[in-house]
């Protein structure tokens, strides 16, 4: 575990415990997950309670406890994507990357999620990579767009 880092983070905000967030998100983006040596390191540098501190990773849904792929994938759910055909996407992107939703591969490759909304309905079916919006998704066009990925 790389606590020098956790200890920059920590000290970019002076240690202090209102900015616990944005050090669990720090982390996140460094990690893709939160280890829980490193939340244990947080704990103590700022005085927070290890309670508190898995409230607040297991309230929002952008933390995670477990590790996550390099590449997180959301894809998109909600009413205009589905009947664009977001299930048959899902159904690709589950074959192409050998995980289903909530999971991560083996690899730490690919992480996958189901979303209700990006906000982009005309575009759908709506896929996200690492923040890149993907959209008027078909089976195929998502299979190629992770494999790019790899």
């Amino acid at each position: 575990m790389e606590m020098d880092r956790i200890d920059q983070i920590v000290d970019r905000y002076r240690a202090e415990p209102s900015a616990l967030i944005q050090v669990l998100l720090d982390i996140q983006a460094m990690f893709h997950w939160l280890p829980t040596e490193a939340l244990e390191r947080v704990s103590r540098s700022l005085g927070v309670p290890m309670a508190r501190i898995r409230h607040i990773a297991t309230f929002y849904k952008a933390f995670s406890l477990a590790p996550r792929g390099r590449h997180e994938i959301h894809l998109c759910m909600g009413t205009a994507c589905h009947v664009r055909g977001a299930p048959r996407v899902l159904d690709s992107l589950t074959e192409v990357t050998g995980i289903g939703p909530g999971e991560t591969d083996l690899d730490l490759d690919f992480s996958l999620e189901t979303v209700n909304c990006l906000g982009c309905c005309a575009l759908g079916p709506v896929m996200e990579i690492d923040g890149k919006t993907h959209g008027k998704m078909s089976p195929a066009r998502a299979a190629a767009v992770v494999e790019s990925y790899k």
